[in-house]
């Protein structure tokens, strides 16, 4: 347990970047799977609009939750399987 007041305060600002960190993380996960659930059922629309929103979010945790190349690198493979639709 802390003892000075700095730490205290240092242990509830890590705990709140915790929070937003986790959830970030979860709503690229969402994201990636409407987009992946779209395409598996044909529907290219849902599939574009889920794909615009995917790429936001993931741009967003970039280099904060995740690093920038990964970040890339899913929006990539996302893109690609928007686009191999008929």
């Amino acid at each position: 347990m802390a003892n000075h007041k700095s730490s205290k305060k240092r242990i509830l600002i890590t705990e709140k970047k915790n929070a937003v960190n986790n959830s970030r993380r979860s709503a690229v996960k969402t994201a990636s799977k409407k987009v992946l659930v779209a395409v598996e059922s044909g529907d290219k629309a849902n599939a574009i609009s889920a794909a615009r929103a995917a790429e936001s979010k993931i741009m967003k945790a970039a280099g904060k939750v995740m690093p920038k190349k990964r970040a890339a690198r899913k929006i990539s493979r996302l893109t690609k399987k928007v686009a191999k639709m008929a």
